[in-house]
């Protein structure tokens, strides 16, 4: 497997901090737990929001999250991003200016964790937006990726409390990122493939939280044409995904899932064998539970 560009660092001290406390039979024990800072953001000289995360990759962030939220745009000229540790802000500067004031206007709050925003008219834009139809995700590619992703050393393993979205491409893991908010995690993303000019339209985005409206519209709004997730689905996803020919694939464990849009996109190689193997691991996994 060629190796991750960007992954988890659960060695990193300003990510998580030791805590103390007592375990469930009275114990004093020592558990990391993840950290939360408020990230300011600027678009040139206007406040947008204030976001809680855990404070890595802020120009990533900043410039996804203005993407998703349609306040900036691919042909927009960044012509400076100046973020202050001391203060937690990040200001994005464009040579052009913005249209902040309407956005502002559309604002909704959302069901993503740390307070997760996002605005009316992406909705809307959902009707003009189409995929190309050559994207493909095969069975076979679903169950490598599962395995090579839970294998990674990430803060979930070692402090929980956190979302992680990575982008793939066939049955490689690319940019693997986490955050307290898995909205955050995907804004990340989006700003790593704006920086580095990345075709969207052959990768697969790969997400631990729920399939809710607002990672569809992000995962739109970045042209990804598959979305991939361990956990379940919100009925407007599922309807905002077929109004965007989205391949939204829940509930993904092993070799199993279930499809709810863009089955087309589905090419199913994998062995019956593979079930049935699946199938005996997850039967030992719950013996072992009980």
């Amino acid at each position: 497997m060629r190796e991750l560009i960007i992954k988890p660092d659960p060695n990193n001290e300003n990510l998580s901090a030791s805590v103390e406390g007592i375990d469930h039979e009275g114990n004093v024990i020592t558990t990391n737990v993840v950290t939360e800072k408020a990230l300011t953001l600027y678009l040139n000289s206007q406040e947008v929001v204030t976001m809680m995360t855990i404070g890595d990759f802020p120009d990533l962030l900043a410039i996804g999250f203005l993407l998703n939220q349609n306040m900036l745009h691919d042909d927009d000229e960044i012509t400076s991003i100046d973020y202050d540790d001391d203060i937690n802000v990040v200001v994005v500067r464009t040579k052009q200016q913005t249209n902040y004031e309407d956005k502002m206007k559309k604002k909704i709050r959302t069901s993503g964790c740390a307070q997760g925003t996002t605005f009316g008219d992406l909705i809307d834009s959902l009707d003009h937006f189409s995929f190309e139809d050559t994207a493909k995700i095969k069975t076979s590619w679903l169950k490598e990726l599962g395995k090579k992703i839970n294998n990674v050393p990430s803060l979930y393993l070692s402090a929980g409390a956190i979302h992680g979205c990575v982008l793939c491409e066939e049955n490689r893991p690319l940019v693997y990122m986490e955050d307290v908010g898995r909205h955050n995690a995907v804004d990340k993303i989006a700003g790593y493939m704006y920086q580095n000019n990345v075709d969207q339209k052959s990768k697969i985005f790969y997400t631990t939280g729920r399939l809710t409206s607002e990672m569809v519209i992000k995962t739109v709004k970045m042209g990804i044409p598959i979305l991939v997730s361990r956990s379940g689905f919100t009925a407007w996803g599922v309807e905002l995904a077929k109004q965007a020919g989205l391949t939204l694939i829940g509930r993904a464990r092993g070799q199993r899932f279930i499809a709810l849009s863009g089955y087309d996109r589905i090419v199913f190689d994998s062995d019956d064998n593979d079930f049935e193997e699946d199938a005996k691991h997850q039967r030992k996994a719950s013996r072992n539970r009980k």
